[in-house]
């Protein structure tokens, strides 16, 4: 085989792989098109309580932590600021709208040390469980930066109702 076939074929093969994935990630997001991510503002009288800089990793079928969810906005991984407030958290990923989870729609917070595209030390993510506006319960994790996951969670858990934590959807 020539020098020039071999490139052919390890292109041509490139480009399939890549046509592939393109159509994987389509097919995923039309399946994942009713789920919306709750994007908003924080209500007015809302006071924050703690702020922390993130990173998004992903947000997944609620107890499946490796089936990720193509959801608008909340599709791929992101730095992000974390605002705990009196009403619920606001998520702010780089170049996207303000995802903010209202206080009624958080089912629990918790620990976490696996998600999709993420392993790290024992309980190193911050797993957030809410509810679609379908009811469907969704686990979106995050990786944070200059605190421990054990802080922000305990920062999360601190604005819930004691019914709210622990709830499995």
């Amino acid at each position: 085989m020539t020098r020039e076939g071999a490139l052919a074929i390890t292109v041509a093969f490139a480009l399939v792989l890549i046509g592939v994935l393109v159509w994987a990630w389509m097919r995923r997001t039309r399946r994942d098109s009713g789920i919306a991510a709750p994007v908003g503002e924080m209500p007015n009288d809302a006071t924050a309580v703690a702020s922390f800089r993130t990173l998004y990793v992903a947000t997944t079928r609620h107890g499946e932590p490796l089936e990720r969810l193509a959801i608008a906005g909340l599709d791929f991984r992101s730095r992000a600021d974390v605002t705990v407030t009196t009403a619920g958290v606001a998520l702010d990923l780089t170049g996207k709208p303000r995802v903010f989870f209202a206080r009624d729609i958080i089912r629990d917070v918790a620990q976490a040390t696996v998600t999709i595209d993420r392993v790290v030390e024992r309980d190193g993510l911050v797993r957030l469980t809410w509810l679609t506006a379908d009811a469907t319960a969704v686990d979106s994790y995050i990786r944070p930066q200059d605190a421990s996951a054990h802080a922000v969670a305990d920062a999360i858990r601190g604005t819930l109702t004691p019914s709210q934590i622990g709830t499995d959807a």
